[in-house]
């Protein structure tokens, strides 16, 4: 397939010649063939000349749930890469949380097999423990090679601090990426919400900061005893972001995220006992927003994720106690974020992050796989259900305003717009 791209803005502040600069961008069978300031190319070529066309990098997101096997009503690998492109990404590390789940190499060849065909790229997680039950470890070497991108039990803390030791020093002798979601389930109890004056005034049952920040306590402390790689995924509070800030100034090898939502909204935004706004971590203040935003700004929290978790009807639309948690973000993820940080900025988020996870970095030049999202950083609208693409709707960011438009994306020798 060819492709000419017309009058492009490139957006990529790791390239100096052509940040900013309006191109035409061939692409031929895939791969970038020419850049110029005016092409013409002659033969069957599909030419892309969107009002306001912006180009970058492909964007990438470590944190994404779909349903297949298994929740299918909720999502398929086929329509949740779709959403995913139709959204701007061009990989997506896929979390372990179907059923069966992914605990074998035949489960990640399955994953693999599965979305082969797609523009974009699916990069599996396998479980850290045999079904996710954190008693046993799953098969980590296996999955390495049969492509698993690193180990998670998906919203589930190990209990166990030896079997965590064990995991990072058996891990570290084949550079495997061990998960550790940061919470204290003795702690945190049958808390559903931030603890603080909302949960007090609502009478909904909290969960402290310390159910967090202890659990990170001990994920670092042991990380600095066994050394090896831990990524402590979507962390919520202030306090989170420097005791991550002091781990790596020790030099341990330790990368953390933060989703969309916890920068945006606060615990005030469930007054209105809102199911969509059940989350977990939960929203928490606005000084915990505030200190994350800053920890993405100078580096201490090392990518942003949507945390896209689609859920069914039947789990949201029940009373908030009884509801379950999560949100899908894809198709909102860089209207918000765009609003929240200069353009730049957030081009830099969203394309960060392949390097932990192993997967190949882009690079925006003549003989490179043409790896490039396509988007107009202008428009705002206010984010409705019909700019959902996913199966399930429990978005959070229905009625937010939202600042730009996403074209699509160009990888994999296709075109998604």
């Amino acid at each position: 397939m060819n492709i000419l791209l017309k009058s492009a803005k490139i957006v990529d502040p790791t390239n100096k010649d052509l940040h900013l600069k309006k191109r035409d961008i061939f692409i031929k069978n895939g791969v970038i063939e020419n850049i110029a300031a005016n092409l013409d190319v002659q033969g069957r070529t599909k030419v892309i000349s969107f009002e306001n066309l912006h180009i970058s990098l492909g964007w990438f997101d470590s944190s994404v749930s779909f349903g297949e096997p298994g929740y299918e009503e909720r999502e398929t690998i086929q329509n949740g890469l779709y959403t995913a492109a139709k959204s701007g990404f061009t990989d997506i590390v896929l979390n372990p949380n179907t059923n069966p789940l992914p605990d074998s190499s035949s489960d990640i060849v399955f994953l693999k097999n599965a979305s082969k065909q797609s523009a974009t790229t699916l990069h599996a997680l396998g479980t850290l423990t045999i079904r996710s039950e954190g008693e046993s470890l799953a098969e980590l070497y296996d999955m390495k090679s049969a492509g698993a991108v690193g180990y998670y039990d998906y919203k589930l803390p190990l209990k166990n601090s030896n079997l965590l030791k064990v995991a990072l020093q058996y891990a570290h002798n084949f550079d495997g990426l061990v998960h550790s979601f940061p919470m204290d389930m003795q702690i945190a109890g049958k808390g559903i919400v931030n603890e603080g004056e909302v949960s007090t005034r609502l009478g909904l049952k909290g969960i402290p900061h310390l159910a967090e920040e202890l659990s990170i306590v001990r994920d670092l402390f042991i990380l600095e005893y066994t050394g090896g790689k831990m990524h402590i995924p979507t962390i919520s509070t202030a306090n989170s972001v420097k005791l991550i800030a002091e781990a790596k100034k020790k030099g341990l090898d330790v990368t953390c995220s933060v989703a969309v939502h916890n920068l945006c909204f606060t615990d005030e935004t469930l007054v209105e006992f809102d199911s969509h706004f059940k989350l977990m971590p939960p929203l928490r203040t606005k000084s915990d927003a505030k200190a994350l935003i800053k920890g993405l700004k100078d580096g201490t929290i090392d990518f942003v994720t949507t945390d896209h978790r689609p859920m069914d009807i039947e789990h949201k639309r029940v009373e908030f106690d009884n509801a379950s948690d999560g949100t899908i973000g894809l198709e909102s993820a860089f209207g918000m974020l765009n609003q929240i940080f200069d353009l730049e900025t957030t081009i830099s988020l969203l394309t960060k992050g392949r390097e932990r996870y192993k997967v190949k970095t882009p690079y925006f030049k003549v003989g490179e796989n043409a790896n490039l999202t396509l988007f107009d950083p202008n428009p705002e609208y206010i984010f409705e259900e019909k700019d959902i693409l996913s199966t399930s709707k429990n978005s959070c960011f229905l009625g937010s305003k939202l600042k730009g438009k996403v074209y699509g994306i160009v990888s994999n020798n296709q075109i998604i717009n």
